[in-house]
């Protein structure tokens, strides 16, 4: 009988745990159905940034007590509310972004990214949501300030962000003195400053975004200039391989006129924070 019933007491116990994780598990996924969860590194204005409080529809950065704004966490929001989900940022650095989104941290990657080839391999994009061009960001005062054509950077000391189609296009400047590539855009604005490097690739936003917000920098657009394909200088979303998000996304862009992209991206300009 002392077997029997220290049995009945065990299946009891049992099937009470189960029941509780059960309930636990289902509260967990209704959660997290109702998010949006967006990674973008909050430091490529004006396509996005970090900034202090919610000015200008500053949206909050998970798990800290800063917010991100700019032209992608607007296009965020309105990705978030077609699908109608709570927009959550997470920021991560540039080269985590793809790790982030296929191991399940985030849905999506809305971060001024391209869908090159390369990429495509790894995830999927949504159509594109901006369409832009390569330009050089140099010291004003230099002697590339007036330059018109890439073969103007013979002999310079020429950088763009890591794992970027940016850093590649370099090697058709002939005789540039390519230099290691940079976390981030704030740390090539630095290098700059310092004379460590004498210009770095972008495109045009931001380009536009560092000349205005710091009158030490000067954005060169080229006559001649890169040769990249569609892909490169386009932004779109980025998304798991299979994403049944895709084409709901894609009818949100779809909405998106061009001039109000535009009109985005010139108020993302306007707004962005003083470059460092």
């Amino acid at each position: 009988m002392k077997n029997k019933f220290t049995i009945v007491i065990v299946l009891m116990v049992s099937t009470l745990l189960l029941l509780a994780g059960c309930g636990t598990s289902k509260s967990s996924g209704s959660s997290e159905d109702n998010t949006f969860k967006v990674g973008l590194e909050a430091g490529y204005a004006p396509f996005n940034w970090t900034q202090n409080d919610d000015s200008n529809g500053g949206v909050k950065i998970d798990g800290s007590s800063e917010y991100a704004g700019g032209y992608d966490v607007e296009i965020a929001k309105k990705v978030a509310e077609g699908l109608g989900k709570e927009l959550v940022i997470v920021k991560t650095e540039w080269d985590g972004l793809v790790p982030a989104l296929t191991s399940g941290k985030i849905d999506a990657i809305i971060a001024g990214m391209s869908p090159t080839a390369e990429r495509k391999k790894t995830i999927d994009f949504s159509d594109n949501y901006y369409t832009s061009n390569l330009v050089m960001v140099v010291k004003k005062g230099s002697k590339y300030e007036g330059a018109t054509s890439i073969k103007d950077f013979n002999g310079a000391k020429i950088t763009a962000q890591l794992n970027t189609f940016h850093y590649s296009v370099i090697d058709q400047i002939e005789g540039v003195d390519k230099k290691t590539a940079m976390d981030s855009f704030p740390a090539m604005r630095v290098a700059l400053e310092s004379g460590m490097i004498d210009g770095y690739v972008s495109e045009r936003p931001e380009g536009v975004s560092a000349s205005a917000a710091n009158e030490n920098y000067v954005m060169v657009e080229f006559e001649e200039g890169f040769k990249t394909s569609a892909d490169d200088t386009a932004i779109a979303v980025g998304l798991k391989k299979g994403s049944d998000l895709t084409d709901k996304i894609n009818k949100t862009l779809a909405g998106i006129s061009e001039e109000e992209r535009t009109s985005i991206m010139d108020t993302a300009i306007k707004n962005q924070p003083a470059a460092k």
